[in-house]
This record gives C-alpha cells, structure tokens and sequence, in this order.
C-alpha cells in the first residue's frame, strides 16, 4: 500500500520541478528527471571519460549550472563536492534554483559557491584533485589566463570539454565569435581547434595533455566527417569551411 505522504511529497516535488528552467537533464527519482533544455545530460558522460571511481578524491565542478556533474561526482564517490558557476547562477532567466532543488531531493552534500571562472585560486576556493571545466572554455573572453586559473587549483587531473571547430587543420587555431554566430549565443567567444586547446592547456602549465574524445583520434575522426559535409554545431551551420564538434581532455599538471 502507498503511504499517503510520500505520495503527496511526490507530487510536490514534482510541482517543484515544474516551477525551474532547468538546463540539464538530471534523474532525481527512479521515474522523475529534470526536463532540461539539454534532453540528455548523462550522454555527455561518455565524452567526458570521467574515472569510474572518485573515492577518497576532492573534486570541483566548474559552471556547474544545474550542477549534474557535481552529483555525478559525489556518485562516483568522491569525499569532497564543490560546485562554482556565477554566469548562470546570476542570470534572470535561470538563477540557481535548479541547483539547490537538485541538492536538496538528492539529499546531496555538494557544496556551493557563487564565485566566477576568473576568480578561482587557491586562496579562494582551495585545490583540488579533480577539476571540471566542461562547457565553459568557448565562453570565456580570455581562454589562456581561463586556464591559468584552473592550472592554481588542479592537484592531479582537469577535465576539459569544449566546442572545437576547424577540426582538421593541424595548426593551433581558433574561430573568434563577435556576435551570435556560434548557436545564436553572444556568450560563445571562441572555436579554437584540437590542436590550440592542446596548446592553450600547456601553456597554462599543464605537462601532460591527452584527447578522450572524439575517438579513434581527432585528424582521423575530422576528414571523415568533413568530407560528409556536416560543418554544424548544435545543428547549425556556422562557418560553410569549418567543421565543428566537442572534444575533451585530461590534463595533469
């Protein structure tokens, strides 16, 4: 027999849900997940190449949004959780109600702080085993010093995904966005290649760098797609010359 009360708690969880605009897909009960404008969060977990275990690992997720993979960590069983954003978390239009309902029905012990990517350093948010940085790199004006500061905070391991364009160049290159160009989107500033993120990332201080994804390894993966003539990103066109796609990579200091 159903316990009257946990029904009602259900339904106004549900309720709850309803009332956010949520950007990430993120499973709160068996049979309740978040209606993101992103339909299937946990698909980019296979790009991200995440360790299967985080026991014992501190981890931060930077632009953490909704923060699904903040939770995801704290799955994975990391001992330490924090969540930044400060883009998103400030915007009229999202704020981070989603993130704090996320936290709460989860019964998640992922910390918060509203803090921006410029802003991060030890002295501020402390180090940590494991830096996100996934999705955010395009957004930001100033990508090298973006890194720069992920590379303070990083003990062993940053994960980084990004948009990527002109994939099968094997210069160092980027695409630069004044307007709307990428997805109709003011906040996307940058298409830098595989190649320039690699070198971006050593720039900043990172020894070893290595592509997850795409795979069977990016030159390859490029002109085959290139040659069927997909040049989108998120199923736009963007530039008719240009491939476009998201890539990943594991940097260790």
């Amino acid at each position: 027999m159903t316990d009257p009360r946990s029904t009602g708690a259900d339904a106004g969880l549900r309720e709850e849900v309803a009332r956010v605009r949520w950007f990430h897909s993120i499973p709160l009960r068996r049979d309740l997940t978040t209606p993101g404008l992103e339909p299937d969060t946990s698909r980019k977990l296979r790009w991200a190449g995440l360790p299967e275990r985080l026991d014992g690992k501190s981890v931060i997720d930077v632009g953490s949004w909704d923060g699904f993979f903040a939770f995801e960590a704290e799955r994975r069983g990391a001992a330490r959780v924090l969540a930044t954003d400060h883009h998103a978390w400030n915007a009229p239009e999202y704020g981070d109600a989603g993130f704090k309902l996320a936290r709460r029905a989860l019964e998640s012990r992922v910390e918060q702080m509203d803090v921006d990517v410029l802003d991060h350093s030890p002295s501020v948010v402390g180090e940590f085993d494991v830096v996100l940085f996934l999705g955010v790199l395009y957004h930001m004006r100033h990508p090298l010093l973006a890194l720069e500061r992920m590379r303070s905070i990083t003990r062993e391991l940053l994960v980084l995904e990004t948009h990527v364009e002109m994939l099968p160049s094997r210069r160092p290159l980027a695409a630069f966005y004044p307007g709307r160009e990428l997805e109709g989107d003011e906040s996307n500033w940058w298409g830098p290649n595989i190649p320039a993120v690699a070198a971006l990332l050593r720039a900043a201080g990172f020894s070893r760098v290595e592509v997850v994804w795409p795979r069977p390894g990016p030159a390859a993966f490029a002109r085959r797609l290139y040659a069927l003539g997909r040049g989108v990103a998120g199923g736009r066109p963007v530039f008719p010359n240009a491939l476009t796609r998201r890539a990943t990579f594991h940097a260790r200091p």
